[in-house]
């Protein structure tokens, strides 16, 4: 096992070492969006230790899974051996692994394992069948599985309620970088931008490293986006398709949900995306909502207002982008992004951008503010207008434990943000109707959290803590 030195993913390699180094088998799954890195991870953790690894297939047949499985063997054992089933399969795995001396730690790697899952194929019956009758009294064995289809490992591995259940040693979910992580990558790459263009790009990129991989030190920020969105051979322009079709049998299903999300910034209850989706509403929405969860491309949140719902709104930061400026525009600039700067759609979707880091940044906002220790709940509040009572939107509320209430503005600027007249008179009335509505006994605070900070005028003082980028990171 090597000791290697990544940018972020250290909790991983903690797991992943404190696992390796155990006297007991183990088995282990690594979770997490398309793109994200796991098959990266796995591999440049367990160089040289691998002694199996098969990789599954999209739309791939059993036999010609089976074959992979058979050339894998033989470049391992020099032995020409054909499987007819999973069964055949796993046993041949098992008598190979004997061959070894039990001093060693085996490591085997199956990587997108929901691939090899395929209809009428029984991988999963036999895969429980080895584990329990032969992997996990082989102490000197790690098993890894790996997929993107994060809610099959969840349901048939983690949650499984056959002969897998309770089996897992470990399950890593692989995140995108934070903030900080991605300035670190680019860094890496010889590519000093300011936060705010690093903030700007991780609106359309989301720290995917799959995607920032792309990234070319010689060109601005604006001039990668085009090349990977707008120009002729863009290499990013056809990856919607793909994400998920790769991923969801249901595709359909799926983007239009997908869609739907992508056309409200401050999320939808079940029924209300059943409504302008037409799907109808039932245990399969449900369960497209899990799967759409778990795969890390929307996330569900409690919604407070006229009443407490739970919501769901996309949060993969390439399908906002993608559905917002390439999908069904009829634009061909390939220089689209740079001739934009002062395009206003631009600057409605970096301020939504920014709301959306925000909201995910919830961690390092509490730490800003000096509250990291104290316990909240954190949520956008919306009430509805009508004719005879105003309406009124917060981007973020953090509801503390010690009685006060944090109700942050949340700003996207290219400098100090200053509050005149007419914006003092708009946040005292949002207050009061939170108030009103909330029936809230707690001490309001009002915080501030934007690109540079707040400038100084006779309305800045209604400000009680300002958060800026630099936080965030």
């Amino acid at each position: 096992m090597k000791n290697v030195n990544f940018i972020g993913r250290q909790e991983e390699f903690k797991k992943l070492e404190k696992c390796y180094n155990e006297k007991q088998s183990q088995l282990v799954i690594v979770s997490g969006r398309r793109r994200v890195g796991k098959t990266f991870l796995v591999n440049e953790v367990f160089e040289g230790d691998f002694v199996f690894k098969l990789t599954g297939a999209r739309d791939l047949s059993v036999k010609d899974q089976l074959l992979n499985f058979s050339n894998e063997l033989k470049r391992r054992t020099g032995k020409k051996q054909s499987p007819k089933s999973w069964n055949d399969a796993f046993e041949l795995l098992r008598v190979y692994l004997d061959s070894f001396d039990n001093a060693r730690r085996l490591v085997v790697f199956f990587d997108e394992m929901p691939w090899l899952d395929t209809k009428k194929s029984k991988f999963l019956e036999n895969f429980e069948y080895f584990w329990n009758d032969y992997g996990s009294a082989k102490k000197n064995l790690m098993f890894i599985v790996c997929g993107s289809a994060a809610s099959w490992l969840q349901d048939k591995i983690m949650n499984n309620k056959g002969g897998l259940f309770d089996r897992h040693s470990a399950f890593i979910t692989l995140k995108p970088f934070t903030l900080k992580e991605t300035e670190k990558y680019l860094e890496s790459k010889n590519i000093i931008w300011t936060r705010e263009d690093i903030v700007r790009l991780y609106m359309i990129l989301g720290g995917i490293p799959y995607y920032l991989n792309y990234l070319d030190c010689e060109l601005t920020l604006s001039e990668n986006i085009d090349s990977m969105f707008f120009a002729s051979d863009a290499t990013l322009k056809n990856e919607f398709e793909l994400l998920y079709s790769t991923l969801f049998e249901n595709k359909e299903a799926i983007l239009k949900i997908v869609e739907t999300l992508s056309k409200n910034r401050y999320g939808m209850s079940r029924k209300d995306i059943s409504n302008v989706s037409k799907i109808q509403y039932n245990g399969a929405l449900t369960n497209m909502l899990k799967s759409l969860e778990v795969s890390g491309f929307i996330e569900s949140f409690v919604r407070y207002g006229d009443k407490k719902e739970t919501c769901y709104r996309l949060c993969d930061y390439y399908s906002i982008f993608y559905l917002k400026f390439i999908k069904d525009s009829k634009n061909n600039d390939h220089h689209f992004w740079s001739n934009s700067y002062a395009n206003q759609a631009r600057k409605n979707y970096e301020a939504l951008g920014f709301e959306l880091i925000c909201l995910n940044q919830i961690d390092k906002i509490k730490s800003a503010l000096s509250i990291g220790g104290v316990l909240s709940n954190n949520y956008p509040w919306l009430k509805q207008g009508t004719n005879d009572d105003d309406g009124a939107q917060i981007d973020l509320v953090i509801e503390r434990k010690d009685h006060v209430t944090s109700i942050c503005e949340i700003k996207f600027y290219d400098d100090s943000f200053e509050i005149d007249k007419e914006y003092a008179q708009k946040l005292r009335k949002k207050i009061d109707v939170f108030i009103r509505t909330t029936n809230c006994k707690n001490s309001i605070q009002l915080i501030l959290i934007s690109s540079y900070g707040l400038k100084k005028n006779m309305y800045s003082n209604m400000i009680n803590k300002v958060v800026c980028i630099d936080d965030l990171f």
